[in-house]
């Protein structure tokens, strides 16, 4: 079933809506391409253009507020509203002098906050024009490069390594990728798509290229729903509910004030203009006029500061809310971690070399290194030749032949000539892969040990083995891969909790690896998964309302409640 004109005016502009975004992420490809319209020859340029009509461009669209209503609306407040007030009042006092004074100010409190956020929004429209992102669409059987917001679900393009995501697809092609979802995750690791898998918008491809359909695009892509919720959350910051506190607090006060001081003076007999003129005193004494003044030009400086350091502050009281922060919840991979892979001390199999040495730490990294390929870009291999460090020595040996990483196999395998002309293999992979490879179960048993206990210590691990010509699969080790920690993330750590602000660390990572990022940094390592804490939440909100879940029956009653329900 295609998309017609009368569905798609009863969906998003922006493309298919939420909810078949989701179920289009799970169909079947086949079905995915026949609900779309389309086919993995992609579009033609005027059903492109229709579509584009129909949809509108695959961004995220931006509420613009016209210059002058967002000048004026510096003016709408409890504050300004005071001010005003007095600027009336001294109008028809013809108190002259005082009137230009107090509409310097206000014009001064408005234009302040006015230009510093305008400032702000173009330094943000320019990084935005920094990022702009163009994509590779099979466009009337051509392939062509064009702006990824011209991008209209049906679309096919064509990713490759370094590509951003610009929207979310099912990859066509049987050649396996991988994609770096950190942004979207905070999985550290890449992770594995081939034909008929789900790619989100924003994530980036990490190795290998393919062919892939756009199923959704701008907000209702899996990164445009989270954007949008983010975009249309409204609060009001401390600073704000302050300044509003203070308002309210003085305009009673002048209200009061000023209605005594009329009661009075209607007791008094005294004239309308002395009475006027009483108001207006009290008004300019209860009435802080500079106040705003002062606190827009504190902040404007405060954002000037950061701008320094080359954070952009797009309101500026937020300024002010930085600094009453109480926790901060940091997110793991790239903020604490340095979002890159590093190799641990190896664990090395007691076994002996063709040559009767004991096998060594070094032996365990030679051979990883040489089933590892520079070119591809793979960050387990840079993680391994990083640590190897000797390209010099790799130099020696020459690859005969190089067989990939991929999901079905999980490992790397190369055919290795050494310096003496001696041939061999050498592979790297998945632990219970190499270990069925293995024919030592007593070797393969004493690493999946050292697997156990690099897990627990938040380490992943990658088995290497070596055959020498003739003979069988040898494990050689196993390699723990982390992504560290930042240089200066405990130091910044300890500096935040000097200053009174605790840090919470939020990763989708798994728990062993998290707990052992938070050891290292200097955080509780008391670490909950958001489900398990959601449930704990159901179960007192239950207990809370009277209700009593039923205790879960043993094996025996399971059998006899099933012999009733037959």
């Amino acid at each position: 079933m295609g998309l017609s004109a009368t569905q798609g005016q009863a969906r998003s502009r922006s493309g298919v809506a939420s909810e078949d975004a989701d179920s289009l992420q799970q169909t079947p490809l086949d079905d995915v391409l026949s609900r779309l319209s389309t086919s993995e020859k992609g579009l033609t340029a005027d059903e492109a253009a229709r579509r584009l009509q129909q949809y509108g461009r695959n961004e995220i669209a931006e509420k613009k507020t016209n210059p002058v209503l967002k000048f004026l609306s510096y003016f709408w407040s409890p504050i300004p509203w005071m001010i005003e007030a007095v600027l009336v009042l001294s109008i028809i006092a013809q108190k002259w002098t005082d009137a230009a004074v107090i509409a310097v100010l206000l014009a001064m409190n408005g234009g302040v906050a006015f230009w510093e956020e305008f400032q702000a929004g173009n330094a943000i429209d320019a990084l935005k024009e920094n990022l702009a992102r163009q994509a590779r669409v099979l466009r009337g059987g051509t392939w062509e490069v064009i702006d990824a917001r011209e991008l209209v679900i049906g679309d096919v393009i064509r990713l490759r390594l370094g590509d951003i995501v610009p929207a979310d697809v099912r990859l066509l092609a049987e050649q396996s990728i991988q994609v770096d979802q950190s942004v979207l995750t905070g999985e550290s690791l890449p992770v594995d798509r081939d034909k008929g898998g789900a790619v989100f918008s924003g994530s980036t491809v990490a190795r290998g290229e393919t062919d892939a359909v756009v199923y959704a695009t701008a907000a209702n892509t899996y990164f445009g729903r989270t954007a949008t919720l983010v975009e249309t959350a409204q609060n009001v910051s401390r600073f704000q509910r302050a300044i509003l506190q203070i308002a309210r607090y003085l305009i009673v006060v002048a209200v009061a004030l000023i209605v005594i001081t009329f009661v009075v003076g209607l007791l008094r007999h005294n004239d309308a203009l002395t009475m006027l003129q009483f108001a207006l005193v009290i008004g300019i004494a209860s009435v802080p006029v500079a106040l705003p003044a002062v606190l827009s030009v504190t902040m404007a400086a405060g954002a000037a500061a950061l701008a320094k350091r080359q954070a952009v502050v797009t309101r500026l009281p937020a300024v002010q809310d930085v600094g009453t922060i109480d926790v901060l919840c940091a997110d793991k991979t790239g903020t604490i971690t340095q979002n890159k892979l590093e190799v641990g001390e190896p664990y090395v199999v007691d076994g002996a070399r063709a040559d009767g040495e004991l096998s060594t730490s070094r032996d365990v990294l030679l051979a990883a290194a040489l089933a590892s390929r520079a070119e591809n870009r793979d960050p387990i291999d840079a993680a391994v030749l990083g640590a190897w460090g000797n390209a010099d020595e790799l130099a020696s040996f020459t690859i005969e032949r190089f067989v990939p990483f991929d999901p079905v196999h999980k490992r790397t395998e190369a055919t290795v000539v050494g310096p003496d002309a001696g041939r061999f293999r050498v592979t790297k992979g998945a632990p219970q892969v190499i270990f069925a490879l293995t024919p030592d179960g007593a070797e393969s048993s004493a690493a999946q040990r050292a697997v156990e206990e690099f897990a627990s210590r938040g380490f992943r691990a990658l088995a290497v083995a070596r055959a020498d010509e003739g003979d069988e699969w040898r494990l050689l080790g196993v390699l723990p891969l982390s992504d560290p920690a930042r240089e200066d993330s405990a130091a910044t750590i300890r500096e935040a909790n000097g200053l009174g602000i605790d840090v919470k660390m939020v990763t989708g990572d798994q728990l062993p690896i998290a707990r052992e990022i938070a050891r290292q940094v200097g955080l509780d390592t008391n670490i909950e998964a958001a489900a398990r804490r959601s449930a704990g939440r159901r179960r007192s909100a239950r207990r809370a309302a009277g209700v009593r879940s039923r205790p879960r029956p043993r094996c025996g009653e399971c059998q006899r409640i099933r012999a009733g329900l037959s």
